[in-house]
Order: structure tokens, then C-alpha cells, then sequence
């Protein structure tokens, strides 16, 4: 459950530091006065997506900080361990907004993408908005409630996976079927393109090799007369070669090192530069002497290198990926040659995934018809509970027209509700009433959420629209509801506020320069005081505090 909530520099709270207690909360305030902010701060900490307007005037940055405890809840603190983000059994989430809008996330102090955050909030805390009522009009949201309140998780991943495994050879299998009639002229051109590029020894294939010796054979002439020119100058020259000058110099300086012993080392250098042209002339001498003009070479290299260059602008790739291009035509030629019997496979993989997919499809209908006939007496009983004597809600299941299998199943679903007898039930979206839509929406809420095995679960307003009696028994439904796990409600019913275990105020302070929120839980005399304010309005009467001492007496919440 979520035990601490602190904010820093978010919007209108400056600084809050909020302990939160097992059971019912109810968050109260005049509107303005900022209740929607600790949801916001809520929502930012378990990975809602978050922008530079949410940092307070004159800050850098807006920070949020959630504490759970999760004795209670086993499956996260394995999930922790899984991903190394244990903690000694802790759970801290932390999530920063600077003033440019860039957001970090942090869960035990170590850096998590925002993907990861959002798959450990769902396991952590629940959020039902005050517009769920019109979320559930949506068909999917119906199909996603009725699912997991069937909880056949592990079917449907098992039906999905069926389905995306046919999906995929059924393509591959209609793209064969639709080459077919093109597949002669297709392998006709691919043997000859192959047969091209075979004809270039393609195992023994080096483009470079073939430019660089085609380049030596037709600059030979240059390269034997230039290079006995130098020859000339290293060593051959007889009046004045390089060799002959280097010796002079070597032993002049040698006679002055009698003198100057520090020229010793120079004579040392000398000599060893009178070595290296020794050994270079004797290896650009090797060299010249075993060059031999081949014109045959050359005239077969050009050719050579013609084709190459032809079949490369031909097919616009690289010389040096021919040998490429030619792997992936003898497999494509491979794969026609053998498509009859890669079409035989996947019919037969076709046909078995539908067998499959459709045996799935009927074990997941029967689970959603089970399930269905349960929700559908759950939410029926607590909407007349909600003050609709009358009310009866259905869960419809129709197949989907088609033998193609379907994403989540052939089943068509839809939540149907009759308020007054004698009257056919209509889809949600036809019920007239935003009073009645209302209560139906959180009949379906508390209902499905009896099951569901999340620790801490947030109602934002989805009290609004009704009132008196009605709202009493709202409350009485909440707070059972917490008996196993913690509710926070935001509301601005006393019938609601009556029935907390915690109450927490908001209130808005105007004096400073920049306008703040805080949060406080009020003592006994400040709920009858709070209480009272939302009965009674502008005028407080001592039967309205009478009145609100009652209410919390009655609801469990004590005076």
C-alpha cells in the first residue's frame, strides 16, 4: 500500500510530505483549493507523461517521492527481485520535472526507463477518474473489464499468440500463391543474372586485387624507367651517386670524432643510413629485374574489369558486392524452385493454427460467458443498491461474422442495462441519464475491482451525480472495499467523507506571492467541522454540526 507521498515544487505545493494510513482515505477541500494536484503528483510518480507547466514558478525542477509498503503484495516484490531492483524489501519511486520539460524516473534510487515504471504502477496502485463513466461506453474498455474480472490472462496471451503465428504464415502464404503465375519468367531471369555473375569466378572474387595489378601491368613502363633512374642517383652513378657521397661524408666526419668525440654518434647514424640504402637498392633492383611486360595479362584484366563494372552499373550495387547479390539470387531461385512445397507447409501450418486458434477461441468465449453471467448478477445487485430498484445490467456475447481469426477472439462484447421494467435493455451509450450512467459506472467499478488483487485504489469524484441516501451507501461500498486493501477517494460528499477511516484536507493559501496547497489530516473536532462545511455550505448551525457528528458516528469514521 502506498504508506508516504512527498512533493517538492509541483504546480501549486510547494512542499508536502504526506502519511498515508491503511484503509479508507477521503480527500476534501473547497473546489479549487487544489485536490486534483495530489492526483496529478500521483499520476507524474507512476509514469504519466509529464511537461515543463507542472514545475512551480521560480523553480528548477518538481520532484515527487512515493513509499509503498509491500508486505501484502508478493508478486511485486518478486517482480523487484526479477529486474535487480530490489531494496531490502522496499519499494521507492522517484520521479523529477525540470523546467524544460525532461523528466527522470527512479525506482530504489536506480535510473529506470519510463516503460519500466508503468508496468510496476499498474501492480501498485489502481486510479479510477471522474470520467470513467464515459471510458466504459468504449467497447474494448468493456471487453478488458469483463476479461480480467473472468482473470484468463494466460488463455488469451495463448489465443493471441495463435492468432499473430497464423497471421504471419497466412501472409507469407498468400504472397506464394500470388507469385505463382509470374514464377517461370522469375526463375528464367534469375538463372540467367546468376549465370552472369558466376562467369567471375565469384569464389576467388577480389575486385581490389584485380584494379591494383591491372593498375601496375599498364603503368609498367613508367614504373621500369623511373625506378632505374633512381638506381642511377642511389648507387650506379659513377661520378656522383648517393651511395658515393654518403661514404665520403661518413669518413670525413669520422676523422673529425678524433677531435670531437661528441660526432661519434653522428658517424654511428651516418652508417646506418649508408646500410638502409644498401638494402633499399638492393630490393628496388630485385624488384625492377623481375618485372616482365605481359600484355595478355593485361589485355584479359581490362576485360575482366569491363564485366565487372558492366554488371555492377547494371544491377547499381558495388563491384565488391557482386559476389553478394549473387548469394541472394541462387536463394531466391532456391526458394521458387522449392515454393510448391514451402506452399504445402504453410497450408498445412495454416490450417493447423486455425484448428488450434479456433478451440482456443471457444474455451475463452465459455470463460467470458462464465464470467459474464457472474458480473452481470454482481453489478445488477449493486446498482439497485445505487438507488435503481429496477436496474438490470447484461453482458452480451455475439461471434463475429468471419473465419478469420481475431485479435482477443470472435467475441463480440457488450455491457446492456434496463432501468425500468418491462422496458428491453440498451446499450450503456443509449442510457439518457447522466445521473443513472454514473451510478452504473460505479457499480461496475467497485464490483470488478473485489477481485482484483492491486494494493492501494484511487476514486477521483466517481461519486459525482448523485447524492442523499445514495451517496451513504457509496461510501459503505468504499469503504468495505477497503477491508483488504487501501482506498483513497477525492469526493465532496459527507456521505462519502463520513465513512473514511482517514480524513485529509486540502486548502489553498492566497497570502504568499505565489499561490500554495497544503494537505493536513484532520483531528476528530476539524472532520465534524469539515463535515458540517460540506452539508452546510456558507452558514455553519449547531444542527448542522449535531447533524455532522451523527453522520460520522453512523459511517465508522467516530466524532
Amino acid at each position: 500500500m502506498l504508506l508516504n507521498l512527498n512533493i517538492l515544487d509541483l504546480a501549486v505545493v510547494d512542499k508536502l510530505d504526506l502519511d498515508l494510513e491503511p484503509g479508507m482515505s477521503v480527500l476534501t477541500g473547497e473546489t479549487g483549493a487544489g485536490k486534483s494536484i495530489l492526483l496529478t503528483a500521483l499520476g507524474l510518480a507512476l509514469g504519466d507523461r509529464a511537461d515543463s507547466g507542472y514545475v512551480r514558478p521560480g523553480s528548477k525542477r518538481a520532484e515527487i517521492n512515493i513509499e509503498f509498503d509491500l508486505s501484502k503484495a508478493p508478486l511485486v516484490s518478486q517482480w523487484l527481485i526479477d529486474h535487480e531492483l530490489d531494496d531490502d524489501g522496499q519499494c521507492l519511486v522517484r520521479r523529477t520535472v525540470s523546467e524544460d520539460g525532461r523528466s527522470k524516473a527512479y525506482i530504489n534510487n536506480r535510473p529506470v526507463n519510463l516503460q519500466t515504471l508503468q508496468t510496476l504502477s499498474r501492480q501498485l496502485v489502481e486510479i479510477h477518474g471522474q470520467h470513467a463513466h464515459l471510458t466504459l461506453l468504449d467497447a474494448d474498455e468493456q471487453r478488458l473489464l469483463l476479461d480480467g474480472f473472468a482473470d484468463h490472462a494466460e488463455l488469451l496471451n495463448d489465443l493471441n499468440a495463435c492468432q499473430q503465428n497464423w497471421r504471419l504464415a497466412h501472409k507469407e502464404l498468400q504472397q506464394l500463391q500470388k507469385s505463382g503465375s509470374d514464377q517461370a519468367e522469375r526463375e528464367e531471369l534469375l538463372r540467367y543474372q546468376l549465370e552472369e555473375l558466376q562467369q567471375l569466378d565469384l569464389e576467388n572474387f577480389d575486385y581490389q586485387a584485380l584494379a591494383d595489378e591491372h593498375n601496375k601491368l599498364a603503368n609498367l613502363g613508367r614504373i621500369l624507367s623511373v625506378g632505374q633512374q633512381q638506381l642511377d642517383i642511389l648507387y650506379d652513378n659513377d661520378q656522383q651517386s648517393v651511395a658515393d657521397m654518403l661514404g665520403h661524408v661518413i669518413h670525413s666526419v669520422g676523422e673529425l670524432s678524433q677531435y670531437a668525440a661528441e660526432l661519434n654518434g653522428i658517424v654511428e647514424l651516418l652508417s646506418d643510413a649508408e646500410i638502409q640504402i644498401g638494402e633499399a637498392t638492393q630490393q628496388l633492383r630485385r624488384f625492377l629485374e623481375n618485372q616482365e611486360a605481359d600484355p595478355g595479362q593485361l589485355s584479359w584484366l581490362e576485360n575482366q574489369i569491363g564485366v565487372i563494372q558492366r554488371l555492377s552499373r547494371k544491377h547499381k550495387v558495388p563491384a565488391e558486392e557482386l559476389p553478394a547479390l549473387a548469394e541472394q539470387f541462387a536463394l531466391e531461385l532456391n526458394n521458387l524452385s522449392h515454393s510448391g512445397e514451402r506452399i504445402e507447409v504453410l497450408q498445412a501450418d495454416c490450417e493447423r493454427l486455425l484448428a488450434q486458434y479456433r478451440e482456443l477461441a471457444t474455451a475463452l468465449s465459455a470463460s467470458r460467458r462464465r464470467a459474464g453471467d457472474e458480473l452481470q448478477r454482481r453489478i445488477s445487485d449493486a446498482i439497485k443498491e445505487l438507488g435503481l430498484p429496477h436496474g438490470e445490467f447484461l453482458v452480451k456475447l455475439d461471434r463475429e461474422d468471419g473465419n478469420e481469426p481475431q485479435r482477443n477472439g470472435l467475441d463480440r462484447i457488450e455491457f446492456l442495462i434496463s432501468t425500468n421494467p418491462g422496458l428491453p435493455a440498451k446499450p450503456l451509450a443509449k442510457v439518457a441519464s447522466g445521473g443513472e450512467l454514473s451510478r452504473i459506472s460505479l457499480a461496475i467499478q467497485v464490483t470488478t475491482s473485489t477481485d482484483k488483487t492491486t494494493p492501494t485504489m484511487i476514486f477521483d469524484e466517481v461519486d459525482s451525480g448523485i447524492g442523499g441516501g445514495i451517496a451513504e451507501i457509496v461510501g459503505q461500498k468504499l469503504r468495505r472495499l477497503s477491508l483488504n486493501r487501501q482506498v483513497l477517494c477525492v469526493t465532496h460528499l459527507p456521505q462519502v467523507a463520513s465513512q473514511a477511516h482517514q480524513h485529509l484536507f486540502v486548502a489553498k493559501n492566497q497570502n504568499a506571492a505565489v499561490t500554495s496547497s497544503t494537505v493536513r489530516k484532520l483531528r476528530e473536532d476539524e472532520r465534524v467541522a469539515e463535515v458540517a462545511r460540506m452539508l452546510g455550505g456558507v452558514t455553519i448551525t449547531e444542527n448542522t454540526l449535531a447533524h455532522a457528528r451523527e453522520m460520522l458516528s453512523l459511517g465508522g469514521g467516530e466524532a
